[in-house]
Protein backbone atom coordinates (compact mmCIF):
# COMPACT_ATOMS: atom_id res chain seq x y z
CA UNK A 1 0.00 0.00 0.00
CA UNK A 2 1.47 3.33 -1.09
CA UNK A 3 1.75 6.37 1.22
CA UNK A 4 -0.90 8.08 -0.91
CA UNK A 5 -3.35 5.26 -0.22
CA UNK A 6 -2.63 5.40 3.51
CA UNK A 7 -3.20 9.14 3.52
CA UNK A 8 -6.45 8.72 1.58
CA UNK A 9 -7.78 6.11 4.01
CA UNK A 10 -6.82 8.24 7.03
CA UNK A 11 -8.72 11.20 5.62
CA UNK A 12 -11.67 8.97 4.79
CA UNK A 13 -11.67 7.60 8.36
CA UNK A 14 -11.63 11.12 9.84
CA UNK A 15 -14.45 12.21 7.54
CA UNK A 16 -16.43 9.15 8.55
CA UNK A 17 -16.00 10.03 12.24
CA UNK A 18 -17.46 13.49 11.57
CA UNK A 19 -20.48 12.05 9.79
CA UNK A 20 -20.94 9.38 12.47
CA UNK A 21 -20.77 11.98 15.25
CA UNK A 22 -23.40 14.08 13.51
CA UNK A 23 -25.65 11.05 13.07
CA UNK A 24 -25.29 10.00 16.71
CA UNK A 25 -25.99 13.53 17.86
CA UNK A 26 -29.24 13.66 15.92
CA UNK A 27 -30.16 10.16 17.10
CA UNK A 28 -29.69 11.06 20.77
CA UNK A 29 -31.62 14.31 20.42
CA UNK A 30 -34.45 12.47 18.70
CA UNK A 31 -34.48 9.65 21.29
CA UNK A 32 -34.74 11.97 24.27
CA UNK A 33 -37.25 14.33 22.65
CA UNK A 34 -39.51 11.56 21.28
CA UNK A 35 -41.99 11.72 24.23
CA UNK A 36 -42.96 15.30 23.35
CA UNK A 37 -42.49 15.40 19.56
CA UNK A 38 -45.76 16.09 17.76
CA UNK A 39 -47.39 18.68 15.56
CA UNK A 40 -48.80 20.30 18.70
CA UNK A 41 -45.25 20.62 20.03
CA UNK A 42 -44.08 22.40 16.89
CA UNK A 43 -47.16 24.55 16.22
CA UNK A 44 -48.44 25.07 19.77
CA UNK A 45 -48.01 28.40 21.55
CA UNK A 46 -48.44 27.43 25.22
CA UNK A 47 -45.47 26.56 27.41
CA UNK A 48 -46.39 25.20 30.84
CA UNK A 49 -43.79 23.00 32.59
CA UNK A 50 -45.84 22.56 35.80
CA UNK A 51 -46.11 18.84 36.61
CA UNK A 52 -49.69 17.65 36.21
CA UNK A 53 -50.64 20.24 33.62
CA UNK A 54 -47.63 20.09 31.32
CA UNK A 55 -48.04 21.59 27.87
CA UNK A 56 -45.24 22.41 25.47
CA UNK A 57 -45.54 24.41 22.26
CA UNK A 58 -42.54 26.09 20.63
CA UNK A 59 -43.98 28.08 17.74
CA UNK A 60 -43.32 31.47 19.46
CA UNK A 61 -39.67 30.53 19.93
CA UNK A 62 -39.24 29.29 16.36
CA UNK A 63 -40.69 32.57 15.10
CA UNK A 64 -38.56 34.54 17.57
CA UNK A 65 -35.44 32.81 16.26
CA UNK A 66 -36.38 33.51 12.64
CA UNK A 67 -37.34 37.15 13.25
CA UNK A 68 -34.22 38.09 15.22
CA UNK A 69 -32.02 36.31 12.66
CA UNK A 70 -33.81 38.11 9.81
CA UNK A 71 -33.19 41.47 11.50
CA UNK A 72 -29.53 40.55 11.92
CA UNK A 73 -29.16 39.64 8.25
CA UNK A 74 -31.16 42.64 7.01
CA UNK A 75 -29.02 45.06 9.02
CA UNK A 76 -25.69 43.29 9.30
CA UNK A 77 -25.05 42.00 5.77
CA UNK A 78 -25.27 45.38 3.93
CA UNK A 79 -22.95 46.97 6.51
CA UNK A 80 -20.55 44.03 6.27
CA UNK A 81 -20.56 44.17 2.49
CA UNK A 82 -19.85 47.91 2.59
CA UNK A 83 -16.90 47.31 4.92
CA UNK A 84 -15.61 44.54 2.67
CA UNK A 85 -15.89 46.67 -0.48
CA UNK A 86 -14.07 49.57 1.17
CA UNK A 87 -11.26 47.41 2.51
CA UNK A 88 -10.74 45.43 -0.69
CA UNK A 89 -11.29 48.11 -3.33
CA UNK A 90 -10.82 51.60 -1.88
CA UNK A 91 -8.84 51.72 1.37
CA UNK A 92 -5.11 52.58 1.39
CA UNK A 93 -2.88 49.73 2.50
CA UNK A 94 -2.17 51.06 6.01
CA UNK A 95 -5.87 51.66 6.73
CA UNK A 96 -6.77 48.25 5.28
CA UNK A 97 -4.30 46.52 7.60
CA UNK A 98 -5.46 48.32 10.74
CA UNK A 99 -9.18 47.98 10.07
CA UNK A 100 -8.88 44.33 9.08
CA UNK A 101 -7.06 43.61 12.34
CA UNK A 102 -9.68 45.47 14.41
CA UNK A 103 -12.58 43.68 12.69
CA UNK A 104 -11.00 40.28 13.26
CA UNK A 105 -10.52 41.18 16.94
CA UNK A 106 -14.24 41.98 17.21
CA UNK A 107 -15.03 38.44 16.03
CA UNK A 108 -13.14 37.11 19.06
CA UNK A 109 -15.16 39.07 21.65
CA UNK A 110 -17.22 36.63 23.80
CA UNK A 111 -20.96 36.86 23.25
CA UNK A 112 -21.59 37.54 26.94
CA UNK A 113 -19.66 40.81 26.57
CA UNK A 114 -21.97 41.85 23.75
CA UNK A 115 -24.87 40.88 25.98
CA UNK A 116 -23.66 42.98 28.92
CA UNK A 117 -23.03 45.96 26.65
CA UNK A 118 -26.48 45.51 25.12
CA UNK A 119 -28.14 45.23 28.52
CA UNK A 120 -26.55 48.25 30.18
CA UNK A 121 -25.85 50.61 27.26
CA UNK A 122 -27.10 49.67 23.81
CA UNK A 123 -30.74 48.99 24.74
CA UNK A 124 -31.16 52.59 25.90
CA UNK A 125 -29.82 53.86 22.58
CA UNK A 126 -32.21 51.60 20.71
CA UNK A 127 -35.13 52.72 22.87
CA UNK A 128 -34.45 56.45 22.68
CA UNK A 129 -33.20 56.85 19.11
CA UNK A 130 -35.00 54.07 17.21
CA UNK A 131 -38.00 52.67 19.04
CA UNK A 132 -39.49 55.92 20.39
CA UNK A 133 -39.44 57.69 16.97
CA UNK A 134 -40.81 54.58 15.23
CA UNK A 135 -43.54 54.20 17.83
CA UNK A 136 -44.44 57.88 17.51
CA UNK A 137 -44.62 58.09 13.72
CA UNK A 138 -45.32 54.52 12.55
CA UNK A 139 -47.51 53.11 15.32
CA UNK A 140 -50.23 52.35 12.76
CA UNK A 141 -48.01 49.49 11.51
CA UNK A 142 -48.49 46.41 13.75
CA UNK A 143 -44.80 45.58 14.05
CA UNK A 144 -44.11 49.04 15.52
CA UNK A 145 -46.89 48.97 18.09
CA UNK A 146 -46.32 48.69 21.81
CA UNK A 147 -44.45 50.51 24.52
CA UNK A 148 -40.72 50.86 23.73
CA UNK A 149 -38.54 49.73 26.62
CA UNK A 150 -35.40 48.36 24.99
CA UNK A 151 -35.49 44.73 26.11
CA UNK A 152 -37.24 43.27 23.11
CA UNK A 153 -36.96 41.54 19.75
CA UNK A 154 -35.58 44.58 17.91
CA UNK A 155 -32.71 45.05 20.36
CA UNK A 156 -31.87 41.34 20.18
CA UNK A 157 -31.85 41.44 16.38
CA UNK A 158 -29.59 44.52 16.31
CA UNK A 159 -27.18 42.93 18.80
CA UNK A 160 -27.02 39.89 16.53
CA UNK A 161 -26.38 42.16 13.54
CA UNK A 162 -23.41 43.70 15.34
CA UNK A 163 -22.12 40.26 16.26
CA UNK A 164 -22.21 38.86 12.72
CA UNK A 165 -20.58 41.90 11.09
CA UNK A 166 -16.97 40.80 11.83
CA UNK A 167 -17.55 37.32 10.41
CA UNK A 168 -19.46 38.36 7.30
CA UNK A 169 -17.19 41.31 6.50
CA UNK A 170 -13.97 39.29 6.93
CA UNK A 171 -15.14 36.46 4.69
CA UNK A 172 -16.57 38.88 2.12
CA UNK A 173 -13.32 40.85 2.05
CA UNK A 174 -11.32 37.71 1.33
CA UNK A 175 -13.78 36.75 -1.40
CA UNK A 176 -13.59 40.18 -3.06
CA UNK A 177 -9.79 40.26 -2.87
CA UNK A 178 -9.70 36.87 -4.58
CA UNK A 179 -11.46 38.27 -7.66
CA UNK A 180 -8.92 38.30 -10.53
CA UNK A 181 -7.62 41.74 -11.53
CA UNK A 182 -8.57 40.86 -15.10
CA UNK A 183 -12.22 41.41 -14.12
CA UNK A 184 -11.48 44.96 -13.02
CA UNK A 185 -9.22 45.69 -15.96
CA UNK A 186 -11.83 44.46 -18.44
CA UNK A 187 -14.46 46.76 -16.91
CA UNK A 188 -12.09 49.76 -16.91
CA UNK A 189 -11.17 49.11 -20.53
CA UNK A 190 -14.85 49.47 -21.43
CA UNK A 191 -14.99 52.89 -19.76
CA UNK A 192 -16.68 51.82 -16.55
CA UNK A 193 -16.58 54.04 -13.48
CA UNK A 194 -15.22 52.86 -10.14
CA UNK A 195 -18.72 51.97 -8.90
CA UNK A 196 -19.55 50.16 -12.14
CA UNK A 197 -16.32 48.16 -11.88
CA UNK A 198 -17.23 47.09 -8.34
CA UNK A 199 -20.87 46.37 -9.17
CA UNK A 200 -20.42 44.62 -12.51
CA UNK A 201 -16.89 43.28 -12.42
CA UNK A 202 -16.30 42.41 -8.78
CA UNK A 203 -19.60 41.81 -6.98
CA UNK A 204 -21.15 39.76 -9.77
CA UNK A 205 -18.05 37.55 -9.92
CA UNK A 206 -17.96 37.06 -6.14
CA UNK A 207 -21.71 36.56 -5.71
CA UNK A 208 -21.54 32.96 -4.52
CA UNK A 209 -18.85 33.74 -1.96
CA UNK A 210 -20.83 36.68 -0.60
CA UNK A 211 -23.90 34.47 -0.23
CA UNK A 212 -21.76 31.95 1.63
CA UNK A 213 -20.50 34.69 3.96
CA UNK A 214 -24.07 35.78 4.68
CA UNK A 215 -25.03 32.19 5.48
CA UNK A 216 -22.14 31.92 7.92
CA UNK A 217 -23.48 35.01 9.64
CA UNK A 218 -27.00 33.57 9.63
CA UNK A 219 -25.72 30.37 11.21
CA UNK A 220 -24.19 32.33 14.07
CA UNK A 221 -27.33 34.45 14.49
CA UNK A 222 -29.61 31.41 14.70
CA UNK A 223 -27.51 29.64 17.30
CA UNK A 224 -26.47 32.64 19.42
CA UNK A 225 -27.53 32.24 23.04
CA UNK A 226 -26.12 34.44 25.80
CA UNK A 227 -26.27 37.86 24.17
CA UNK A 228 -29.84 37.28 23.00
CA UNK A 229 -30.91 35.87 26.37
CA UNK A 230 -29.76 39.04 28.11
CA UNK A 231 -31.62 41.55 25.92
CA UNK A 232 -34.69 39.88 24.38
CA UNK A 233 -36.93 40.03 27.45
CA UNK A 234 -37.50 36.26 27.77
CA UNK A 235 -41.28 36.15 27.48
CA UNK A 236 -43.05 32.79 27.79
CA UNK A 237 -45.95 31.24 25.93
CA UNK A 238 -48.31 33.34 23.78
CA UNK A 239 -46.64 36.53 25.07
CA UNK A 240 -43.48 35.49 23.20
CA UNK A 241 -45.15 35.59 19.77
CA UNK A 242 -43.25 38.24 17.76
CA UNK A 243 -46.28 40.31 16.74
CA UNK A 244 -44.32 43.51 17.34
CA UNK A 245 -40.62 44.37 17.31
CA UNK A 246 -41.14 46.21 20.60
CA UNK A 247 -42.38 43.13 22.46
CA UNK A 248 -40.32 40.90 24.70
CA UNK A 249 -39.76 37.55 23.03
CA UNK A 250 -37.52 34.52 23.17
CA UNK A 251 -35.54 32.33 20.82
CA UNK A 252 -35.07 28.59 20.96
CA UNK A 253 -31.49 28.94 22.17
CA UNK A 254 -32.42 31.41 24.94
CA UNK A 255 -35.29 29.16 26.06
CA UNK A 256 -32.89 26.26 26.56
CA UNK A 257 -30.38 28.48 28.38
CA UNK A 258 -33.03 29.91 30.69
CA UNK A 259 -34.77 26.70 31.72
CA UNK A 260 -32.51 23.68 31.40
CA UNK A 261 -30.88 23.97 34.84
CA UNK A 262 -34.28 24.25 36.52
CA UNK A 263 -36.03 21.48 34.58
CA UNK A 264 -37.54 18.77 36.79
CA UNK A 265 -35.93 15.46 35.71
CA UNK A 266 -39.08 13.56 36.73
CA UNK A 267 -41.21 15.53 34.26
CA UNK A 268 -41.24 15.98 30.48
CA UNK A 269 -39.59 19.38 30.82
CA UNK A 270 -36.04 18.17 29.97
CA UNK A 271 -37.43 16.17 27.04
CA UNK A 272 -39.20 19.28 25.74
CA UNK A 273 -36.02 21.34 25.97
CA UNK A 274 -34.06 18.65 24.15
CA UNK A 275 -36.84 18.68 21.55
CA UNK A 276 -36.28 22.42 21.17
CA UNK A 277 -32.61 21.68 20.58
CA UNK A 278 -33.52 19.11 17.94
CA UNK A 279 -35.77 21.56 16.10
CA UNK A 280 -33.07 24.23 16.31
CA UNK A 281 -30.54 21.78 14.88
CA UNK A 282 -32.88 20.79 12.04
CA UNK A 283 -33.67 24.46 11.31
CA UNK A 284 -30.00 25.42 11.12
CA UNK A 285 -29.20 22.36 9.00
CA UNK A 286 -32.08 23.10 6.61
CA UNK A 287 -31.01 26.72 6.16
CA UNK A 288 -27.43 25.67 5.44
CA UNK A 289 -28.58 23.04 2.93
CA UNK A 290 -30.76 25.59 1.16
CA UNK A 291 -27.82 27.99 1.10
CA UNK A 292 -25.58 25.34 -0.44
CA UNK A 293 -28.21 24.68 -3.10
CA UNK A 294 -28.42 28.41 -3.79
CA UNK A 295 -24.66 28.71 -4.12
CA UNK A 296 -24.58 25.65 -6.38
CA UNK A 297 -27.29 27.17 -8.58
CA UNK A 298 -25.44 30.49 -8.80
CA UNK A 299 -22.24 28.71 -9.78
CA UNK A 300 -24.06 26.68 -12.44
CA UNK A 301 -25.59 29.82 -13.89
CA UNK A 302 -22.17 31.49 -13.90
CA UNK A 303 -20.56 28.48 -15.62
CA UNK A 304 -23.36 28.48 -18.20
CA UNK A 305 -22.82 32.16 -18.90
CA UNK A 306 -19.07 31.60 -19.35
CA UNK A 307 -19.66 28.75 -21.78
Amino acid sequence: MSPDDVFKYILGFISGIVVLTLFLMVLELFRYSLPVLSLKFIFGINWNPVVGSEEYGILPYILGTLVTSAIAIFVGVPISLGIAIYLSEMAPNFIRTILSFVIELLAAVPSVIYGLWGLFIFRFWVRDFIEVPLSKHLAFIPIFQGEPFGLDILTAGLILAIMIIPTVSSVSREVLMAVPDSQREAAYSLGATKWEVIRLGVLSYAKSGIVGAAILGLGRAIGETMAVTMVIGNAIGPAALPTSLFKAGQTMASLIANEFNEADPTSLHPNALIGVGLILFVLALTINLLAQLLIWRILKIKEGAVE
